[in-house]
């Protein structure tokens, strides 16, 4: 194995699993599609290309169109409420987290847009996350879906169209990992209030701190269908919430895809993991991730610490 060429293929993959993570909106399929790419560039005589980085990003992402447009042919995938894989980092006043994992928490954009991106189909995607996410130009991105630059401008047109149609709320800190820890603290203080709420069985506090037409997106996979579910609306999605009160469970601040969100365990096992949109000071959005296989797999104790989180109690009666 050429060394020099490993080497300079790890200088570019926290970038490849960025791109590979807005195309999929997956963890796992992000890594084996970079790992796929090592496999591509290792068989590949590369000594003739300039921009190596470039021509990383073009493989990961013609692979990562072939998963979207494999994906649509198994029906398994086509059903159900879907929360794509949360990036899951430690609050700014927990300290450092693990180092590859806070990279692609810096360069991650919310659950909400994964969400819309989900909805467009595999062309459309690569075109938007690419040229709009990437800038890459589009006479580099139409070879990838076989089209002419002008159609691969339209394509990228025609998602950017339904991203704007769904209306995605903005949250109060955009590119909140970046922000400071003032907004990381707006963002918190909703959500503790939201949880506050929730325990105390308090419906008025809790469609307070709601906006009027917030949406809960909840997944529970194929382990837990019946936790899957969509609810619209401040006093709808309040009453869900005080399901979520359970007197065992632990609400642990993480931050999710860069803004406030939370991982709640009982008796020390994650049960569900929860990112939260706040736009002007309400919640506008909340995707939970309930799915036990999939928490499994997120290696989420790494990010609890042993005296973060706040017990639960149950909500009194009403």
């Amino acid at each position: 194995m050429d060394e020099r060429l490993a080497r300079r293929f790890e200088e570019h993959r926290g970038h490849l699993r960025t791109v590979a993570y807005r195309m999929l909106g997956s963890l796992d399929e992000a890594d084996d599609a970079v790992q796929d790419a090592w496999l591509r560039l290792s068989r590949s005589d590369v000594g003739g290309v300039e921009n190596l980085g470039g021509w990383l990003t073009t493989v990961v992402a013609r692979i990562c169109l072939n998963m979207l447009r494999a994906r649509r042919t198994r029906p398994e995938d086509l059903v159900g409420v879907h929360v794509p894989d949360p990036i899951i980092g430690l609050a700014p006043t927990a300290g450092a987290g693990q180092p590859e994992q806070e990279a692609l928490l810096a360069d991650s954009v919310g659950l909400a847009l994964i969400t819309v991106l989900d909805t467009l189909a595999p062309a459309e995607r690569l075109a938007f996350v690419l040229h709009d996410l990437f800038d890459l130009p589009f006479d580099e991105i139409a070879p990838m879906v076989g089209r002419s630059p002008a159609a691969a401008r339209q394509l990228a047109s025609r998602a950017r169209r339904r991203v704007r149609a769904l209306d995605t709320p903005v949250p109060d800190a955009v590119h909140a990992v970046h922000a400071d820890h003032a907004d990381h603290a707006d963002q918190r203080r909703v959500v503790d209030a939201f949880f506050a709420a929730a325990r105390g069985g308090d419906v008025t506090s809790l469609v307070a701190v709601l906006d009027p037409d917030v949406v809960l997106r909840a997944d529970g996979g194929t382990g837990r269908p019946q936790a899957s579910a969509v609810v619209r609306g401040a006093r709808d999605v309040a009453r869900r919430a005080l399901l979520f009160a359970q007197p065992a469970a632990v609400v642990h601040p993480v931050l999710v895809n860069g803004t406030a969100g939370v991982v709640i365990t009982i008796d020390g096992r994650p049960v569900s993991v929860m990112g939260f949109v706040v736009a002007d000071e309400r919640i506008a959005e909340i995707h939970a991730l309930v799915d036990a296989g999939r928490l499994a797999r997120l290696d989420l104790a790494a990010w609890l610490g042993p005296a973060g989180g706040e017990r639960a109690r149950t909500p009194r009666s009403r």
